[in-house]
């Protein structure tokens, strides 16, 4: 009698054969009969209820493995060109198998989207499970995505987008559930035109688990956004083999009292300061301000895997419960964080004022520095203020004087400048250890603050110059001045609000300033400050010296932050090549690819923006969740067609109130003056306007909330019965809960009058 087969030995048959699984044919493959098919027979049905393989008809399958002929998609190619797959015929339950394209010279050229039927090959390499070589090509996805809540129904299900501004669900058949629970997260994506009801077809691609978990409100903007957050292990292996620096030919630091300054949940430290007097007798009342930052360049050199990995997330993303960070916790955390007491490679640059701020000079080095101290804001301004801690007491004399005292010329400096001076006060979502919020509270704006922030802008300054005198290539943080129409539509809401902005041939921040001063202490203030920032247009990087309007610097770039930015990496090694510290500065690959770098990090900063503040909604949308029903303050923060937008004063929320909840008259929208009035009453509603409005609906998975206004301007609203809403043929719309003014257009409202 043959010997029985492993449960491995079957799996490997069952993959490698998958058109002879039937028992006859494991039993013909491994020379098994008689009684022993009763044996064979008990494997297989262990092998089953293990979850390992399923039963199709007489035949058996592994879900966990892919046949040996494939349908892919091509997904984009990494930082060093290799071609990657997604299967579109897996179904297990684990984590989806990894497949390696091998493009011949023969092939066609393929993309991002394509769809392929290649031949497989197990292979057994670290960073995939596959190797993939083309058969043909047969078409491009063009397949709409979806990210929802799997509902289950009697023919499969339903999928209620996350995705506040979509309108209708989504059916899934049976056939393409991909074993989802009801109530579970899944992405998805369009398979087929419209079926039951009018919803369209969907097949399920992955599952995502409880929507409602505590982890689940940062982990769908992670997967809504495409933000990468897993390193692939050549990545973290990497990282684990870094060492600690030494010397090496570096400027030694360590006996400098250098110290950070952080928020007191700081997940990394890559800035140390430092200040003194100036003893030159040129420079009476005069300082020499230190700032240094982490020497990442050192450990992340061009071309390897970690700047693969660090240029592809393109910087790091913050949310309340974690944080995706650029860079594997070896380095961000630890040999690229400048911890208290503890020698740390940097780039610093040590800058000489005047005693009215103005920067006379600066020189780099690169050295090994030992941070003195790590304080909080907190810790800092407190010691200033004469409450003084244990810890930040020593330093006070020595370290907290003459830094503050440096910001007092700094900050003259800046009233000179004119910068944009904007007055928006930042949430902060505290979560419970549960991961629930327990407060939503605006953040303190200390001294302390504005400190660290003026010695980093003085910094980047001068890493600008530096880099443009050495005529090296750099990325410039780049904000050009608003563009002409909306600078007119704040130009329209200042007027209406009773202030002015001056018009001139060319536009300075002074002007802006002035205005922002007339509504200071003012109802008002708040609308005219977030009138400008909607007004101003959105900063990027580039190759190209044009400016930045905001700070009114005509060199600026990004150097004080390479832990958490791509763009400063670059800008650490055009310094280290323009100084030549070493063989670790600009590549030629750096420099030829410098304008796609700039757009690539622009965008991945963009797509953290809106995953940042998609999270920050959700978790307001489910802290206020048990106040539905709630009467609360506000201003209008917003016009559209379909809606008003309110921000609520506790939390500073954004909701929107829906325009047919605001009766059944017309509502004519003026688009340039930005207000509804309507047809019957003449009422006017408009931007910065007061109201008093009642929170009806907070949906936590979307983020959106929903409002009924009450009182304008401390007038209560009265209104007749809205007319009901009719419609055939539409899956169950969702509650209007639109997220920002941008969503305008996105639903339409018709209306009769009477």
């Amino acid at each position: 009698m043959s010997k029985l087969p492993t449960k491995a030995e079957i799996l490997d048959w069952i993959s490698a054969h998958p058109t002879q699984t039937s028992k006859r044919d494991i039993a013909k493959a491994f020379g098994i009969k008689g009684a022993a098919r009763i044996d064979l027979k008990q494997i297989l049905r262990q092998l089953e209820a293990e979850g390992h393989i399923e039963k199709r008809k007489k035949t058996y399958a592994d879900p966990d493995r892919l046949p040996p002929v494939s349908v892919l998609e091509v997904l984009p190619p990494n930082d060093q060109g290799d071609l990657f797959a997604r299967p579109l015929e897996w179904h297990g339950e684990g984590v989806e198998p990894i497949v390696l394209v091998l493009p011949r010279a023969s092939d066609p050229a393929l993309g991002a989207g394509d769809r392929i039927l290649a031949r497989l090959t197990v292979v057994h390499e670290e960073d995939h499970n596959y190797e993939a070589r083309l058969i043909r090509k047969i078409g491009r996805s063009s397949a709409r995505r979806v990210l929802g809540i799997f509902r289950k129904g009697s023919e499969g299900g339903r999928i209620v987008p996350i995705d506040k501004a979509a309108q209708l669900e989504w059916s899934v058949p049976e056939d393409a559930r991909l074993g989802a629970k009801d109530g579970e997260l899944v992405e998805a994506e369009q398979s087929g035109p419209k079926g039951r009801m009018g919803l369209p077809r969907a097949r399920i691609l992955s599952r995502l688990g409880d929507p409602s978990g505590p982890k689940a409100v940062s982990l769908i903007a992670i997967h809504q956004h495409g933000i990468p957050d897993d390193f692939p292990d050549e990545v973290l292996d990497a990282a684990d083999a870094a060492k600690p620096m030494g010397l090496n030919g570096r400027e030694d630091l360590r006996d400098m009292p250098l110290i950070t300054i952080d928020p007191s949940d700081a997940r990394d430290h890559d800035d140390a300061v430092y200040a003194q007097a100036d003893d030159s007798p040129d420079n009476a009342g005069g300082f020499v301000v230190w700032v240094a930052i982490a020497d990442v360049a050192g450990y992340v050199t061009p071309g390897s895997v970690l700047d693969g990995e660090a240029r592809k997330r393109g910087n790091s993303t913050y949310f309340p419960d974690r944080v995706v960070p650029m860079l594997p916790d070896r380095l961000s955390g630890d040999l690229c964080s400048l911890h208290e007491g503890v020698p740390r490679p940097c780039i610093a640059v040590a800058m000489t004022l005047d005693k009215d701020g103005n920067k006379l000079s600066h020189r780099f080095v690169r050295g090994l520095m030992r941070s003195a101290a790590s304080l909080s804001y907190e810790d800092a301004q407190a010691a200033i203020d004469g409450h003084r801690s244990d810890k930040a007491g020593p330093l006070l004399e020595p370290v907290l004087k003459p830094l503050f005292a440096a910001y007092d010329a700094l900050s003259a400096a800046r009233e000179r400048r004119q910068p944009l001076d904007l007055d928006l006060p930042e949430r902060k979502v505290e979560l419970a250890e549960d991961g629930r919020v327990s407060s939503v509270k605006f953040r303190d704006r200390l001294t302390a603050h504005k400190v660290i922030e003026e010695c980093m802008i003085l910094a980047n300054v001068a890493a600008a110059e530096t880099l443009l005198a050495a005529r090296s290539p750099l990325l410039f943080r780049v904000h050009e001045e608003p563009n002409a129409d909306k600078l007119e539509a704040l130009r329209n809401t200042a007027q209406a609000s009773g202030f002015a902005l001056a018009k001139g041939q060319v536009l300075k921040t002074a002007q802006i300033n002035r205005l922002l001063q007339q509504a200071a202490g003012t109802d008002e203030a708040e609308l005219i400050n977030m009138a400008t920032l909607r007004s101003m247009s959105q900063a990027y990087y580039s190759p190209d010296n044009l400016g930045h309007f905001g700070l009114a610097l005509a060199n600026y770039a990004h150097f004080t932050s390479p832990i958490r930015r791509y763009s400063d990496l670059i800008v650490h090694r055009a310094l280290i090549s323009a100084h030549r510290w070493g063989k670790d500065g600009l590549s030629d690959a750096d420099m030829e690819t410098l304008q796609k770098t700039a757009e690539h990090i622009s965008d991945t900063e963009r797509r953290s923006m809106m995953a940042e503040r998609d999270t920050t909604d959700r978790y307001l949308a489910s802290y206020l969740s048990e106040r539905v029903g709630d009467e609360m303050e506000g201003r209008i923060s917003g016009i559209a067609r379909f809606g008003v937008f309110v921000k609520l004063d506790d939390s500073g929320a954004d909701g929107l109130v829906p325009v047919r909840s605001l009766g059944s008259e017309y509502f004519h929208f003026d688009r340039e003056a930005g207000t509804l009035m309507g047809s019957d009453t003449g009422m006017v509603i408009a931007l910065g306007q007061r109201v008093t409005v009642r929170l009806v609906e907070a949906e936590p998975v979307t983020g959106g909330l929903e409002l009924e206004l009450l009182a304008l301007d401390n007038e209560a609203v009265s209104r007749a019965p809205a007319p009901a809403r009719r419609g055939r043929g539409m899956g169950k719309r969702k509650p209007v809960a639109a997220k920002s003014r941008g969503d305008k257009g996105k639903r339409k409202v018709t209306r009769r009058r009477r």
